[in-house]
């Protein structure tokens, strides 16, 4: 089901493709991300499962396992949510002797099938270098219209 883990996680992604190395503690991640440190780490360690990022105990932080272009949106969300897990979850307990509710689960799981499909096939479009960019932009154009 959906959550905020996706995007704790693309956050967690963000910082430590801009950060320094060392620079990427957990203490310093959930900082920026406004959680508790065990948030961070849990989260930390499905990426570093998934081949996403390289975790040292201690003051060494976190970096990216590969670089930023080769890391798409569907690689993150895989990571956090596995393929077994539905994005859109369907009622079970309809009433099988009602010509609606016998049939409203297959017709949902169907479309919502599709629509993750969909979802995951533009996920895999988008890379975390161009979310990267995408922060530079938005920096600049916050710093040029206040200046």
């Amino acid at each position: 089901m959906i959550a905020t883990r996706f995007s704790v996680a693309l956050h967690i992604l963000l910082l430590i493709a801009r950060d320094a190395a060392g620079d990427s503690t957990s203490a310093r991640l959930a900082w920026s991300i406004g959680t508790n440190p065990v948030v961070v780490r849990r989260i930390a360690g499905q990426l570093s499962r998934a081949g996403l990022i390289a975790v040292q105990r201690g003051p060494g932080g976190a970096s990216l396992a590969r670089p930023a272009t080769q890391i798409t949106l569907r690689d993150v969300w895989r990571a956090i949510h596995p393929e077994k897990e539905k994005l859109l979850g369907v009622h079970k307990k309809t009433n099988a002797e009602c010509p609606v509710g016998s049939q409203v689960p297959d017709l949902l799981r169907r479309r919502f099938d599709q629509a993750e499909v969909a979802l995951l096939t533009d996920f895999g479009s988008t890379t975390l270098a161009e979310l990267t960019h995408g922060l530079r932009v938005e920096r600049d154009t916050a710093t040029a219209a206040a200046g």
